[in-house]
């Protein structure tokens, strides 16, 4: 059996060679620790704790490194410290915003079954590093000193722009990056900038700064991965431009060919059919989902999260919704019941070959799971069939530290209730699209009823034209309730 992935630098699937066997070395880009992370962050953190896992299997758990990387440097953290600290000096406001949020993402992406990185560094322990990384840019003529910043040169890059397939004059600026005139190329990006006295910074050979986005992770892989390494992964939004001038920086720094050998890239998150967003109502934070009843009225399990993200190959646009959630907690709920009576602790034996060979092949985890349903109804009448199932779930990160029983015994809600709760929940994203607030619809819902009760029908009339102007339809039901949908 062999390893193939999905190199995005080639947009081919080959076949994974490491450089060195005995020591396999990935590179995951972590959170920006400004906020708890969202549902979409835990694509990648699951994607990617798959791999590790098959990486371990393939080369041994003493012969994998792999590092995440916490971003605790970037203009949204100070914001963030300034508009929840007001008062308290920023250095200590940003320590506590960042390890607020750092202390939070360890507790979601363990509650979704992933296992811990060899290295999780933090920017702030490199800065040496990256001042001594742009040194060596502007010795190789790759970067140079404008306005107070120090810039990496595009145009002095021949084939900058290869990982993500684009001309240099199709460039544009990405997140984090300013257009100003004293750039020489409008795709130049920023290696290091000036800190004002209120703000965190560094001294270095050119002021008191503090480095731009990519630096950092090229100096983090760099450190504990060497200079050319085997993965490098990340969300399909990191192509451009962080991972294309991580990319770029780095090669032209050590005078290397490649960054990573292979890249890997997982596809993007919608909520409901629509993009993630806090206009729309639809942004849940992991914590969110597991802890609080804010999406479809109930707390979802770690167990839950994780399988729904995995139904779907790791590149494909995924739709995390109501109706996948409760897909997945029924095929829980069959492996549960199937397992109540075992022990995890028993789950020790290697997965199943045809388990492996369907992730060897670019992760493939619709088939592993297929695999592993065609096998429920042989492992309710055989010990040995219920421990090799128990180990397979085991292998893709299910039920990681606790008996299976748990999961049973949770509160379930029947097909008719999902199906209520998601056209709630649909209605409530289209309301908010609008900008209108549940709370005024049911305020304005609940007074017509009222005046509809004293016969009031001037009044009725009246709060259904202004409902129907604000892009609201409401219809009343032969049971005396009044129900309401999105018009437009």
């Amino acid at each position: 059996m062999t390893l193939r992935i999905y190199n995005t630098l080639t947009r081919s699937k080959e076949e994974f060679t490491p450089l060195d066997p005995k020591n396999v070395r990935m590179y995951v880009c972590g959170p920006t620790v400004y906020d708890f992370a969202h549902i979409g962050n835990a694509r990648p953190a699951i994607v990617f704790d798959v791999l590790y896992r098959l990486l371990r299997h393939l080369y041994g758990e003493n012969h994998v490194t792999y590092v995440r990387n916490i971003t605790d440097v970037d203009d949204k953290i100070n914001a963030r410290a300034l508009r929840d600290y007001p008062g308290v000096p920023l250095n200590d406001a940003i320590r506590r915003v960042t390890e607020t949020t750092y202390e939070q993402y360890q507790k979601d992406v363990t509650a979704l079954g992933c296992l811990r990185p060899e290295f999780q560094p933090r920017a702030t322990e490199h800065i040496a590093g990256m001042i001594s990384m742009i040194e060596a840019l502007i010795a190789r003529g790759h970067a140079y000193q404008a306005e107070g910043e120090v810039l990496f040169d595009v145009g002095a890059m021949p084939d900058y722009g290869q990982l993500s397939h684009r001309k240099l004059d199709e460039q544009v600026a990405g997140a984090r990056v300013a257009v100003d005139a004293h750039k020489k190329n409008p795709a130049d990006f920023v290696l290091w900038k000036q800190s004002e006295p209120h703000e965190p910074g560094w001294e270095s050979p050119w002021g008191r700064g503090r480095p731009g986005w990519h630096i950092e992770c090229s100096v983090m892989s760099k450190a504990h991965l060497g200079e050319v390494f085997d993965i490098h992964g990340g969300g399909l939004d990191l192509i451009f431009p962080h991972h294309e001038n991580e990319l770029a920086q780095s090669r032209c720094a050590h005078g290397t060919k490649v960054m990573a050998n292979y890249w890997m890239h997982n596809g993007f998150l919608q909520v409901e059919g629509q993009k993630m967003s806090k206009s729309l109502g639809n942004f849940v934070t992991i914590s969110e989902l597991l802890n609080t009843e804010k999406f479809g009225g109930r707390k979802w399990p770690g167990e839950v999260l994780r399988l729904a993200m995995l139904m779907t190959n790791y590149r494909e646009p995924i739709d995390f919704s109501l109706a996948r959630l409760t897909e997945a907690e029924s095929k829980i709920g069959t492996w549960s019941e199937i397992l109540q009576n075992e022990t995890t602790k028993n789950f020790v034996q290697p997965p199943s070959a045809d388990v492996v060979q369907a992730l060897y092949d670019d992760l493939n985890t619709n088939a592993a799971l297929e695999f592993i349903s065609s096998c429920e109804t042989g492992s309710r009448s055989s010990a040995a069939a219920r421990a090799q199932l128990g180990a397979d779930l085991g292998f893709l990160g299910m039920f990681p530290d606790r008996e299976v029983q748990w999961f049973l015994d949770l509160p379930r809600f029947s097909q008719d209730e999902m199906q209520s709760i998601r056209s709630r929940v649909v209605k409530e994203m289209q309301a908010n699209r609008l900008g209108i607030e549940i709370e005024a619809i049911t305020t304005q819902i609940a007074a017509r009823l009222e005046a509809r009760k004293a016969k009031n029908w001037a009044e009725s009339d009246r709060i259904r034209d202004e409902l129907a102007g604000m892009g609201i339809a409401i219809k009343d039901n032969k049971d005396g309730t009044t129900s309401w949908e999105v018009k437009r």
